[in-house]
């Protein structure tokens, strides 16, 4: 599948905006309610956007075809991020979305040559070679680096390869590579420079990893610690497995996946166990150290209980979190934006700050933390920087966890419906052998799940483990978007033989369940 920025590689830059127009609608800003600011004498650009990812991207790009100026500040490229590196693209391109995913492929065959064995296939010399699928992953993430930053320039963007830093609400300050500096003037500026991994402080960080190192390994870890519960732990959990690691996950949870549904939850749980991957739950880590032998390591881990144990590995990656990338980034100097926990900047409802004219979206804010999220927030904002004030949609977000097989996921959970709707809900569940391991013998099981409304028979979630879920959600999501209630689903006729067909299909309600909320309130997982 193509990138969200890649698809317009080859479009045809639109006519910019004639003077007349602009004026115009220069002059409708000012009456809105929520505009561009208006700048002062000698203002170059309309917009400065700090941060050339997923959101900073498709502002810049999307105001800059509409006729306004823009330039861009991104720091240079890198596969590992620091406080000097990063690149066009951001995390999802470069240290994200696109290298884990195609990891997540490379390791699946694993498993798929085993299927074969159980459809005729004979099992024949086969070896992997991880260095060889690091340097293509790499050299498609340079690639698209590369068209991230074309794409800006051919859309009348200016780039500014270098480090942005506020130093007023109207000037930012670019530190070139080569430590020269330029000041930039500007009506507007908008923050996207996301968030970065974290190791939290306990004896021996300096000794682990976080997913940017363990994108870029040239060698398979004989054992392998990894230390969250998140959708990145479980990920990169199969990855390494699949490369055939001994992986263990230390969760502090009873479950993985926190705010997705616990149905969903233990399925992933009992699917990583049957795949040999170690997780090791309700359990902290304490400290990590070189072991005797110097070229090891040992997890010092301890349960809820209070007993302590050590895990001896080869590598330990952190997957406990990403924070805001705002270190340096000048906010000092504009003291109206506030920052929340851990950091994050926060909005209106319009994606602007405390201080008129300085902007947010993506990673950086205090919202939901995803690639076609922060898309979508840089169209909006592009929206009402051309007078047209547009609130980000942040209902039925549709996300998926890239586990094998993954989970995928769209409106509300079980658990939310409990608290935020009123009356009563009916859940139907489907847990089921897919139909290839029939014969593959794998021992593995899909769940489909869905949440009615009782009173109305709208369709408030879906959920999905197994094979090709997020390709299933996708096309849910848009019908429960849409208010599609169960009538719906069951008058469609399904693909035969298929798993998505399931879900057209549930006929029988498996339990109703009395709710205690006050109203119905869309999810925002």
């Amino acid at each position: 599948s193509r990138t969200h920025e890649e698809e317009g590689t080859g479009r045809q830059r639109g006519p910019s905006i004639a003077g007349a127009q602009r004026e115009r609608r220069q002059e409708t800003t000012r009456t809105r309610t929520r505009t561009m600011s208006s700048g002062g004498e000698g203002t170059t650009y309309d917009l400065v956007v700090i941060g050339a990812g997923s959101g900073g991207t498709r502002a810049s790009r999307m105001t800059a075809k509409a006729g306004l100026k823009v330039a861009v500040v991104e720091l240079p490229y890198a596969l590992v991020s620091s406080e000097t590196e990063g690149g066009a693209g951001g995390t999802c391109v470069i240290r994200g979305c696109v290298p884990k995913k195609l990891l997540v492929y490379a390791s699946s065959f694993q498993a798929d040559f085993k299927d074969a064995f159980g459809f005729g296939w004979q099992e024949g010399e086969r070896s992997f070679d991880l260095k060889k699928v690091m340097e293509k992953k790499s050299n498609e993430v340079g690639r698209l680096n590369g068209i991230y930053g074309r794409l800006m320039k051919n859309s009348g963007c200016d780039y500014h390869e270098g480090r942005g830093r506020i130093l007023s609400p109207t000037t930012v300050e670019v530190t070139a590579p080569d430590g020269t500096k330029t000041s930039l003037e500007t009506k507007n500026i908008l923050v996207a420079t996301g968030g970065r991994a974290f190791v939290p402080d306990l004896p021996g960080k300096e000794l682990c990893d976080t997913s940017d190192e363990a994108l870029v390994y040239d060698e398979i870890p004989k054992r392998m610690v990894i230390v969250g519960g998140g959708y990145i732990a479980v990920e990169f959990a199969g990855i390494y497995s699949g490369f055939g690691a001994e992986v263990h996950v230390v969760c502090r949870k009873p479950l993985p996946l926190r705010g997705f549904d616990d149905e969903c939850r233990q399925l992933v749980l009992d699917n990583l166990v049957k795949t040999g991957i170690h997780v090791h739950v309700n359990t902290s880590p304490v400290s990590v150290s070189k072991s005797e032998n110097g070229t090891s390591l040992s997890v010092r881990v301890r349960t809820a209980e209070g007993e302590e144990t050590s895990i001896e590995c080869d590598k330990c990656m952190f997957a406990t979190g990403r924070r805001p990338n705002v270190q340096n980034l000048g906010l000092e100097n504009v003291p109206l934006v506030k920052q929340g926990d851990n950091g994050k900047i926060l909005v209106d409802d319009f994606l602007e700050t405390g201080q008129k004219g300085v902007w947010a979206c993506g990673d950086v804010i205090d919202r939901i933390q995803l690639t076609p999220v922060a898309l979508m927030e840089g169209m909006a904002l592009k929206e009402t920087y051309q007078g047209n004030p547009t609130k980000p949609d942040y209902e039925c977000v549709a996300s998926a966890v890239f586990c094998q097989p993954p989970l995928a996921t769209v409106g509300m959970t079980e658990e939310e419906a409990k608290e935020k709707v009123v009356g009563e809900i009916d859940v139907y569940v489907e847990g089921f052998r897919p139909m290839k391991n029939t014969l593959s013998g794998r021992d593995e099981r899909s769940l489909m799940k869905m949440i009615v409304e009782t009173a109305t028979g709208r369709v408030l979630g879906a959920h999905m483990v197994g094979p090709d879920s997020p390709e299933i959600m996708q096309g849910i999501a848009v019908a429960i978007k849409a208010g599609a209630t169960k009538s719906v689903f069951d008058s469609t006729i399904g693909i035969h033989p298929s798993s998505a067909e399931e879900f057209v299909t549930m006929r029988t309600m498996t339990r109703r369940v009395q709710c205690k909320g006050e109203g119905v309130a869309q999810s925002k997982i």
